[in-house]
């Protein structure tokens, strides 16, 4: 039987000399990645309230704790890059740019919402931002993102449209790594040497099932091995290091190199979904993880660093919380789908 790991003791060992020089992180990127990592937790908490007063309908997933991983790959993008998701996507689709009141709205069921209204909490989705949308079921986003990195390859190489190729980052769950369409891009990915990143989010638990009792080898990032790509694990509860890893693999993936597989050691803080009783997790392991909040955690760095003081942070709070009280609004006073419009957006026009 596989022995559990200790997951709550920060592993990075692995590239420890690659972290020694945090500091050379300007103070405007790390309050911007401050600011977007209140947002996201904000965006999920607000969610949390309207979902109770019923102003939102079925699965709701939300990523309070894992704001690290987004934050940390997602802002070092360019917009011509592209981001496949989960079902937990409304902070992926935030950090890539997608505006908060458009996320709410869709959440909402409201015309005015990214996915018109049709897709809900499960479907962001913005052609707009390259954001390629969530996905209800696992695994499902993986064979997309190949297809979105395989194009940015073919238009280079053929149509010779741009210098660069544009990178394709794919989120998904530990509980993904079991699945068929895991092991079967992670080797096309490698043959086809293609622009495109995986991000497992190893929150510990696939739904009620912790990681550790679900497969047969715990260590995800090492299952690159097999493929030829480079397998890297990260603290996915401290942005600054979950950066310096994605800088890493995503100037190798626009230079041509080829993929890289990131497992991000991250908790959620809440149930599954808000349906979920949080019943199986113990009070233990919560309060452990609790304890490395990545926000509290960032926001201590930066105080203690004299990178900025309490009013420049207590601003941008201030300004985070008024961009949801808008998002809010302009969901509730938006229009409903029309009924007449149901079949709309079936076949393209």
């Amino acid at each position: 039987m596989c022995k559990k790991k200790n997951i709550t003791s920060t592993p990075l060992t692995f590239l420890s000399k690659t972290f020694d020089n945090k500091n050379s992180i300007a103070a405007d990127i790390l309050l911007s990645l401050y600011e977007d990592m209140l947002l996201g937790r904000n965006f999920e908490d607000m969610c949390a309230q309207m979902y109770y007063r019923g102003k939102m309908f079925g699965f709701v997933h939300l990523y309070n704790g894992q704001e690290a991983v987004s934050t940390g790959v997602i802002k070092l993008l360019r917009h011509e890059d592209y981001v496949c998701s989960t079902y937990r996507d409304h902070v992926h689709a935030i950090s890539k740019g997608v505006h908060p009141k458009y996320v709410m709205s869709e959440l909402f069921g409201k015309e005015t919402g990214c996915s018109k209204g049709r897709g809900g909490s499960m479907h962001i989705f913005s052609r707009e931002h390259n954001f390629l949308g969530g996905f209800a079921f696992i695994g499902e986003g993986i064979p997309v993102a190949l297809g979105a990195a395989f194009q940015s390859v073919y238009r280079k190489q053929i149509f010779h449209t741009s210098v660069d190729l544009n990178v394709t980052v794919c989120f998904f769950g530990d509980g993904t790594t079991n699945n068929g369409q895991f092991f079967e891009c992670l080797n096309m990915s490698v043959l086809w040497k293609l622009p495109v990143i995986f991000v497992v989010e190893n929150n510990q638990w696939a739904i009620g099932m912790a990681h550790h009792r679900s497969t047969s080898s715990p260590e995800i990032y090492e299952k690159a091995k097999v493929f030829g790509l480079p397998g890297v694990e990260v603290d996915g509860m401290d942005v600054l290091a979950v950066r310096k890893v994605a800088e890493v693999a995503i100037s190798r993936a626009r230079s041509g190199a080829g993929p890289t597989l990131i497992e991000a050691l991250t908790y959620r803080f809440r149930g599954h979904s808000l349906a979920d009783p949080d019943e199986l997790r113990s009070r233990k392991e919560k309060d452990a993880w609790l304890m490395r909040d990545p926000i509290k955690n960032l926001k201590n760095y930066i105080v203690q660093n004299s990178l900025a003081n309490l009013d420049d942070l207590n601003n941008i709070e201030i300004n985070v919380k008024k961009d949801i009280e808008d998002a809010v609004s302009f969901a509730l006073s938006s229009p409903e789908p029309d009924v007449q419009e149901l079949k709309k957006y079936l076949l393209t026009e």
